[in-house]
């Protein structure tokens, strides 16, 4: 198996830690101001089985096993009880993933929303979103008159999935918005 030094860890990259797969959400690196004392690398890390999501802290001489996982698209086709059933694009084979496995993706999920299965060992182990998820607005506070466009303003809004975010004042219910998948922001109309 390749091998990553943790200075080399950079965001939507794959690490192996006490034998269990990992996705790096996010890394920053310090230095600390100390004399002799070694940069960190802080990282915030999805469990690939669990969907667990936890902040590690690695001294930058540390190495880690690259897993092997393969990328295939898929589609969401439809949520049963606390199962969320997909569709393998190459082989046309069914996959669900649970509630708890999925965590916080499962907010950005909509009937045939395209996602990039993620298999481990040949078994579908977790799903990879799009950046960017085209969501409608189903609740909000109505439109107030004379707010343009280009205001800063936000105020809550529902989405069709269920998820709350912060929208302009000028969406309305019915308004399809672009949602980012990483950071839960409106980045407006779609």
């Amino acid at each position: 198996m390749p091998q990553i030094s943790a200075n080399e860890l950079e965001k939507k990259s794959y690490i192996e830690m006490d034998g269990q797969p990992y996705f790096v959400l996010d890394v920053k690196f310090a230095t600390p101001s100390a004399r002799g004392a070694s940069t960190m690398a802080k990282a915030r890390v999805r469990n690939l089985l669990t969907g667990a999501v936890l902040d590690k802290t690695f001294k930058t001489s540390e190495k880690f096993e690259v897993p092997d996982v393969e990328k295939v698209p898929a589609v969401f086709q439809y949520l049963s009880g606390t199962d969320y059933h997909f569709m393998d694009n190459e082989t046309y084979e069914e996959f669900a993933l649970t509630t708890e496995k999925l965590g916080e993706q499962r907010s950005y999920l909509k009937e045939n929303q395209e996602v990039i299965a993620l298999k481990l060992n040949g078994k579908v182990v977790s799903i990879e979103l799009p950046v960017y998820v085209e969501l409608a607005i189903t609740e909000t506070d109505p439109v107030v008159k004379g707010i343009s466009a280009s205001g800063r303003s936000l105020k809550k809004a529902k989405l069709e999935t269920g998820l709350e975010v912060q929208a302009p004042l000028y969406v309305e219910i019915g308004t399809i918005v672009r949602v980012n998948t990483e950071t839960g922001e409106v980045s407006g109309r779609a």
